[in-house]
């Protein structure tokens, strides 16, 4: 039998301080919550390994490394205000909510996003799941501190940039290539907002799968 409890703690020692993952905060929240439970079951045995686990349908959970080292990028403070574009079954919205009490997890998959509510409700999870059009962030509840692409676009959505509060930091991964999934390395970047003007840098290099709808978005180029 599995014990999920020295599998996380080994991910976190082996896959995360060793990356340059060192706040206390992210790292607390890998320890804390069971990336078991947001894998298929027949999955669970892999799902602390060091690459995207598949979900089905061409989505897939994070690689532990990148999610962190975006977490870590976005600086969040406990009272900001998250956004979680294509949250899939939920894990990185579960990872948010240990760092703020203000989570809005943004799925367009109807199954997927049933899937993470179940799970984020049964965890006590602070996280509000919706659904609607990756591309067109959420509006609604706009404007969000911190706004975390949980997995790879080929340009930022220009929708995300205009929710980003004064301020504000968007994190994720810019594919070198559109279509249905990443092909190749892309690059992690983080946006910012500063009196009002949007710029963005490269950080490190990753490669992750791409959201849906987010292969040929109206963009802001970096």
């Amino acid at each position: 039998m599995i014990d999920y409890a020295a599998a996380r703690l080994n991910m976190v020692e082996s896959q995360l301080r060793t990356n340059k993952v060192t706040d206390p905060a992210v790292i607390d929240a890998f320890l804390a919550v069971p990336r078991e439970l947001f894998v298929p079951s027949a999955l669970r045995g892999i799902a602390y390994v060091d690459e995207d686990i598949p979900l089905g349908e061409g989505r897939a959970l994070m690689e532990p490394m990148v999610l962190a080292r975006l977490l870590q990028l976005a600086s969040i403070r406990p009272g900001d205000k998250l956004l979680a574009v294509g949250c899939a079954t939920g894990y990185a919205a579960a990872l948010l909510a240990r760092l703020s009490n203000s989570v809005v997890a943004l799925e367009c998959d109807k199954r997927l996003a049933a899937i993470a509510r179940d799970l984020l409700t049964k965890l006590g999870a602070a996280a509000q799941v919706v659904e609607g059009e990756l591309a067109q962030g959420w509006p609604a509840g706009a404007p969000f501190d911190v706004i975390l692409l949980d997995g790879a676009v080929a340009e930022v959505p220009h929708r995300l940039g205009e929710q980003l509060a004064e301020g504000g930091r968007l994190v994720g991964v810019r594919a070198p290539q559109a279509g249905p999934v990443s092909h190749g390395m892309g690059e992690a970047v983080l946006m910012t907002r500063l009196e009002g003007v949007l710029s963005s840098r490269p950080v490190f290099d990753a490669a992750v799968q791409m959201l849906p709808g987010c292969g040929r978005a109206p963009s802001f180029v970096f």
